[in-house]
């Protein structure tokens, strides 16, 4: 992996802004967590009145070998259909990213079958899924490595094309379970309090992805980071976390989304920990092991609608209340004295 340096955010001007923020005409505090991002964000672009210039939702799709154990009540071809979704504008997210202003990319990591290109298409694809991580690694490191630096490096463009919001999402059959051996390794947790339904499992659905996630889970006992991701992620979990690493280093505002984008963000942050001061939760997902997540990371997420969907659709919501949280620094009168 490319050697990615994200120092502590600089909090010279955080006492400034403060002041800037309790000056407005306002009851001090009475914008509640809104107060906080708005803080956050000025010392995250390092300005007293930050100017917020372009948001990015950014979907990452990838296939998982872990749906030949049935962990997903849906069949791979799935993720190529909404991907092809997505690129015709009829998908949730791109219905959330047109209301909220922002622009819509979608980046195939790693999905099994054919795409046909389209508006915001980005290919980037590793491989055609991963393996099956209940019996074998995910991924090898080399290709790991190799969806970490892509990420990095869709950041790093993003950064210097005026984006200052980025907004990441998933799309993937099977990643659920994925996330789950994630975050059961680097909240930690425990693996049954991190498994959820998914996309609708029944009962014995459920059964299902319980066995295979304990089988894989019992192949290795590492805690590492980035070989948490080779022996169980998607080329999408490892490309998602790339490129919030990249997007921190940037100093832009990441935006995390729910259960899948929360596990990239907590491998982001076992990574290089200061790319947390730059991240804003979005939601707190329906997902059970979502909560592990948010409490490992000491976060606070600005909605709770008890949302599961995934590509990214909680963060896209979240991009309107955080430039609504910069404007209270750049468009609130001072309260006059």
């Amino acid at each position: 992996m490319t050697i990615i340096n994200i120092p502590p955010l600089d909090r010279t001007l955080e006492p400034a802004i403060q002041k800037l923020l309790d000056e407005k005409a306002k009851p001090v505090g009475s914008l509640g967590q809104l107060e906080d991002v708005a803080v956050q964000v000025g010392v995250i672009r390092g300005a007293l009145k930050p100017a917020l210039g372009k948001a990015l939702s950014i979907i990452f799709a990838g296939d998982h070998g872990l749906t030949e154990e049935g962990v997903s009540s849906h069949p791979p071809e799935v993720t190529a259909a909404m991907v092809q979704n997505f690129i015709g504008g009829g998908a949730t997210i791109s219905a959330f990213t047109r209301l909220a202003g922002a622009d819509l990319k979608v980046v195939d990591a790693g999905v099994k079958f054919p795409v046909t290109p389209g508006a915001g298409f980005v290919s980037a694809r590793i491989a055609e899924g991963t393996k099956n991580a209940a019996v074998e690694p995910a991924m090898t490191r080399a290709q790991c490595d190799e969806a970490l630096n892509k990420g990095i490096e869709i950041a790093r463009e993003a950064a210097a094309s005026g984006v200052d919001i980025v907004a990441p999402g998933e799309m993937g059959i099977g990643n659920t379970a994925a996330a789950s051996l994630i975050v059961h390794r680097l909240a930690p947790a425990a693996l049954d309090n991190v498994i959820g339904r998914g996309a609708g499992l029944d009962n014995d659905g459920l059964d299902r992805k319980r066995a295979a996630l304990h089988k894989a889970a019992s192949r290795t006992d590492t805690t590492d980071p980035i070989e948490v991701l080779t022996e169980f992620g998607g080329f999408e979990i490892a490309m998602m976390c790339g490129f919030m690493l990249g997007a921190a280093a940037e100093n832009r505002v990441v935006i995390v989304d729910g259960f899948i984008a929360g596990s990239a963000a907590l491998a982001a942050c076992r990574i290089a920990p200061a790319a947390r001061e730059r991240m804003i939760f979005s939601h707190r997902s329906a997902e059970p092991g979502a909560l592990a997540i948010l409490d490992s990371l000491e976060a606070d997420p600005l909605l709770d609608l008890e949302l599961r969907l995934g590509e990214g659709s909680g963060a896209a919501l979240a991009i309107p209340l955080v430039r609504a949280a910069a404007a209270i620094l750049t468009d609130v009168a001072d309260y006059p004295r």
